[in-house]
């Protein structure tokens, strides 16, 4: 809850864009933050969790980040998980070891003889690979559902956030106290039904959150200048059903290497709902910023068929069991969000007032969620994040300088340039 000292500047309409499970952190910790008079709304083009949050693995690993700048976003999130899934009834979360994996033949006989090993080998890599080893023994590594947490936040707060099915089309703004700022006063969003003028979402803050569409933020705020360079990597995966004979399903991850007989890198993570879902399938598509902004696989986003086969080969290699008994839940296909250094964008847009970012957090967007929520809710409400150092995820780090004429221009309300 904000301070009696912050609780003035406390924005009243929050609209989160996006809600995915970085958007609906988002939403979930500024609902912790503040009061039942600040409105919060979670506008989704979809549903919750209908792109990546939906379809990705959830694996999160505490220690590997470590010497990087995401390092803080690691432990922060991962320490942050356990007691947030209990607070929400979240029952996918769990702790589980992880196993590296080449390919071969003789590697499972030569790892079983290995002590401190054999305990990490599932009942169901009984196959033929190679080399084995372990990478986590369940201490720093876990798994999440993201598709069930984000629906558990939803429910917990469902008496502060309201979800509106709609597409952000822009944002509207007045102009601000200081020469040179504006401050947000609306979103505008279309639903599949509208035919003429945007709808109106009341608003003094804005946090787009949406994923690779985020980068059609660039458009949006009218003056800022901000460039939001990124690459949607399209992937496929797939999640097999568990094996009839079998009453539970072993709780081990591998990461395998690269199997050139199938073009595959497979991720391998058993849930406890004894489904094993499966990425790292290979023949990933590359989609550019203006098809992203055009709504590129917002709506359908659809596997490969092709690596799909590829993927079920490689897997069956490695287990006889699903070899001869496995049968596919489903196949399915999602984009992350890719700027070129490979680091979200988290901070405010330059100009604006109430106007901020939480996008592009690459392959670890599930495994960060909670961190980068309570790192934006602090900068909204506080005015900074005491949790997380922002600044190598500054939104304006591709951002050119503006031509000479420009004056009075702020940066993270920091005076740049020439001043009048």
């Amino acid at each position: 809850m904000a301070s009696a000292s912050t609780a003035a500047s406390v924005p009243k309409n929050i609209v989160v864009v996006g809600g995915g499970i970085q958007g609906t952190s988002v939403a979930y910790q500024l609902a912790k933050r503040t009061s039942p008079s600040t409105k919060i709304v979670l506008l989704e083009s979809e549903k919750p969790a209908s792109a990546a949050s939906g379809k990705g693995g959830g694996f999160m690993a505490r220690s590997w980040g470590n010497g990087s700048p995401t390092e803080r976003l690691h432990h922060v999130a991962f320490d942050m998980y356990g007691q947030l899934a209990a607070e929400v009834g979240c029952t996918s979360y769990r702790k589980l070891p992880v196993l590296s994996v080449s390919p071969g033949y003789d590697g499972i006989k030569l790892a079983q003889k290995k002590k401190g090993l054999s305990s990490l080998m599932p009942s169901w890599l009984d196959g033929k690979v190679g080399r084995i080893g372990a990478l986590g023994d369940g201490q720093d590594t876990a798994q999440i559902t993201p598709k069930e947490f984000v629906n558990a936040m939803l429910e917990q707060q469902e008496q502060r956030i309201q979800v509106v099915k709609g597409t952000c089309v822009g944002v509207e703004s007045d102009q601000g106290s200081q020469r040179g700022t504006r401050k947000v006063t609306a979103v505008q969003y279309q639903t599949s039904e509208d035919t003429h003028e945007p709808l109106l979402l009341p608003a003094d803050c804005v946090v787009v959150s949406a994923g690779p569409w985020s980068c059609a933020a660039e458009d949006w705020f009218r003056g800022s200048g901000v460039q939001l360079p990124m690459e949607g990597v399209k992937s496929t995966s797939i999640v097999w059903k568990k094996p009839s004979h079998m009453e539970t399903v072993d709780g081990t991850a591998l990461f395998c290497g690269e199997d050139d007989r199938f073009g595959t890198h497979l991720e391998v993570y058993p849930r406890p709902d004894n489904t094993i879902y499966i990425c790292g399938i290979g023949g990933s598509d590359y989609i550019s910023k203006e098809d992203l902004k055009g709504g590129a696989f917002r709506s359908q986003c659809d596997a490969k068929e092709q690596r799909v086969e590829a993927a079920m080969a490689s897997f069956q290699e490695m287990s006889s069991v699903y070899k001869q008994e496995g049968e596919l839940d489903r196949s399915q296909a999602c984009m992350r969000p890719c700027p070129p250094d490979a680091m979200p964008y988290m901070g405010p847009i330059p100009g604006y007032k109430g106007a901020f970012i939480n996008a592009g957090h690459n392959c670890w967007g599930i495994a960060w969620a909670p961190a980068c929520g309570l790192a934006m809710a602090e900068l909204i409400v506080d005015g900074e994040s005491s949790t997380i150092d922002l600044a190598p995820f500054d939104p304006c780090r591709f951002t050119p300088n503006l031509s000479r004429g420009s004056r009075g221009r702020k940066r993270q309300g920091q005076d740049v340039g020439e001043q009048w």
